[in-house]
């Protein structure tokens, strides 16, 4: 499990790395809202632990813009602020948890699991992927864009379909060596460059509305249906 762990106390945020690390988990920690907001919007993460009184950007900002932005990853709010009208707020946002400090790491690290569990098991429920007019059925591996059907290799299918479960999110260069080809370095090839020019050609090719966009120096990224 990868975890985005926002919190400004680096006291707080080191223990609950320390903990997920001797685990063997992964964890990313932001000690203020930007990079937290950096992160949460260009990274691939299993969940994210996020403080609501943090610097720059507060946590409920950054609540509200990931889940206008659709982006899904399960959220626990971990904060001071305890009364029942501070939780209902925080859940009404779109905080999947909420928990207050102080708090117990095997408590948090029990609904972390629930809430990674619960997510892994709605994507594999997922059989069909859309946008616009582009339709890719997931167990039959088909692809058919305004009704005619687009042949594709596995590769270039496995990259479609991550593109398009990250639909409305900028997909980075290690998002997609990690997620696609499983390499957990950078090759320094143009690998990537050279299937995203041949997913293009065979997707956006001959229609007016381009569905894959490049976002300089950031990534990929397939726009929300508006």
């Amino acid at each position: 499990m990868r975890v985005l762990i926002i919190e400004d106390d680096r006291a707080v945020a080191e223990y609950i790395k320390k903990g997920l690390s001797e685990l063997g988990h992964v964890a990313d920690v932001a000690y203020e809202g930007k990079e937290g907001m950096f992160l949460a919007t260009t990274e691939n993460y299993d969940a994210l632990v996020l403080d609501r009184m943090i610097p720059n950007v507060n946590g409920m900002t950054i609540l509200n813009a990931l889940r206008a932005s659709n982006i899904d990853t399960p959220i626990i709010i971990l904060s001071a602020k305890g009364k029942v009208e501070d939780k209902v707020v925080g859940l009404k946002a779109g905080a999947d948890d909420y928990m207050t400090k102080p708090f117990a790491f095997e408590e948090l690290m029990a609904r972390l699991e629930v809430l990674s569990h619960r997510k892994t098991k709605s994507d594999e429920r997922q059989t069909e992927l859309k946008v616009k007019d582009l339709v890719v059925d997931l167990l039959a591996r088909t692809v058919f864009r305004n009704g005619e059907e687009i042949q594709l290799q596995s590769r270039e299918f496995t990259l479609l379909e991550y593109l398009l479960k990250h639909k409305g999110q900028v997909v980075t260069r290690t998002m997609l060596l990690e997620n696609v080809w499983d390499y957990h370095f950078d090759p320094q090839t143009n690998i990537i460059d050279v299937h995203i020019s041949r997913l293009r050609n065979k997707i956006d090719k001959g229609h007016s509305t381009p569905l894959i966009q490049t976002k300089r120096g950031a990534g990929y990224i397939i726009a929300q249906d508006e």
